[in-house]
């Protein structure tokens, strides 16, 4: 018992309040039941002092692995399992999700969709099992939004192999990841070609971004190729344009939108908790009107964003602009859910020891990354109008 503070309340609603995930088989939700099992073990009592001290739990990847949900829709399991998968991991800590996403969804994702069979039979069972480790290197210290045309790390043929030059920044896994995709243009034509580089490789210097006020846990890299050769049998034949960045930055946008939902879930369930213990005036602060009309609209936009995300998946197709809709829409309404939520715990709000300050704080990242808040709103915007606001 914090000092201060009433009797838990039992019985409280689920925060799935309109019970979205009936639409899961029994078998989804069995896994749901182990994921959450697993969270609350090895992850829940301790991941705010993992974000305090800024360090990675590599220590328990391999009970994460075995929980075998990696490329969750590849296994075989429905769009809306996999996006709840994410929001459940979120709901209790941001940087973990963060991990999961770049390195399933983005680094395993590109070993099935662009990898052949060779590739795929050295590296796709360790990166499942988390034996080995994965980064996703695009953006770069000038290029962020405008990084398709901008890109200035280079790939030059020499024989049967490419020499890389060039730098990376925001790499999240950098600091420790056993390979990355790294993407770079190709001298001789301008081409976008994608790598499967080996970290430890000569010409490969990684340094960690230190000083950031979110996803403490997330270890981000500023990364330097300086004349680093990669073999041709480390190509990914199937990358030849922008285009082909764009297939999986789509489905990680999908499942960022989804970490939106979990972050709010998160603030949620961690504001309502404070309001029935927290005593003023004799008396618990859920009992007072602004408090209750607060935690309302945190579950309506909770509500609003999983109903937005479960339509999302249960389309046969989805276009760019519908995936956008949905990152700028999800976290635009996190951002009021967090802040509200932050405001709920007051003066307790502003340090991590009661977790509203991480979720407060990590929701700034989730905000910006996959395609920024602006640059999503005016994809949209060039779909609902034919005319583009983008130079």
């Amino acid at each position: 018992m914090i000092p201060g503070h009433a009797e838990p309340v039992l019985g409280l609603p689920e925060v799935d309040f309109y019970q979205f995930e009936s639409g899961l088989t029994g078998f989804e939700k069995q896994k749901l039941v182990q994921l959450r099992n697993f969270l609350a073990e090895h992850v829940t009592p301790y991941c705010v002092q993992w974000w305090n001290d800024a360090e990675f739990p590599a220590h328990i990847l391999p009970e994460l692995a075995k929980l075998g949900l990696s490329t969750a829709i590849q296994q075989g399991y429905s769009p809306l399992f996999a996006g709840l998968v994410i929001a459940e991991i979120t709901k209790v800590d941001t940087s973990l999700a963060t991990f999961f996403l770049v390195h399933h969804d983005l680094f395993v994702e590109s070993l099935y969709l662009f990898g052949n069979d060779e590739q795929r039979s050295r590296y796709l069972a360790d990166a499942l099992a988390l034996r080995s480790t994965g980064a996703f290197a695009l953006t770069e210290p000038e290029h962020g939004s405008d990084v398709a045309g901008g890109m200035t790390t280079t790939a030059r043929r020499d024989g049967e192999e490419w020499v890389l030059n060039g730098t990376k920044r925001w790499i999240g896994n950098g600091t420790f990841c056993d390979h990355m995709l790294i993407w770079a243009r190709d001298t001789e034509d301008g081409a976008m070609r994608g790598f499967i580089l080996n970290a430890e490789l000569p010409g490969v210097s990684r340094q960690k971004i230190e000083h950031k006020t979110a996803l403490r846990t997330v270890q981000n890299a500023d990364i330097r190729l300086d004349g680093v050769r990669v073999s041709e049998a480390d190509r990914f034949q199937g990358i030849d344009s922008f285009k082909d960045t764009n297939v999986l930055l789509q489905g990680s946008r999908v499942m960022v939108s989804w970490q939106a939902v979990g972050q709010q879930l998160g603030a949620f369930e961690i504001a309502r908790q404070y309001a029935v213990e927290r005593m003023q005036f004799g008396r618990p602060i859920a009992s007072f009107q602004l408090v209750q009309a607060q935690l309302v609209k945190m579950l309506g936009n909770a509500m609003a964003s999983l109903a937005m995300m479960a339509q999302l998946t249960s389309l046969p197709q989805m276009g760019m602009d519908q995936v956008a809709l949905a990152k700028a829409f999800t976290t635009e309404r996190m951002r009021e859910t967090v802040a509200a939520g932050r405001s709920i715990l007051g003066g307790n709000g502003i340090v991590t020891d009661y977790r509203m300050a991480k979720c407060f704080a990590d929701a700034e990242a989730i905000y910006t990354y996959e395609g920024s808040h602006e640059i999503n709103t005016l994809i949209v915007g060039r779909s609902i109008t034919g005319v583009s606001a983008i130079v």
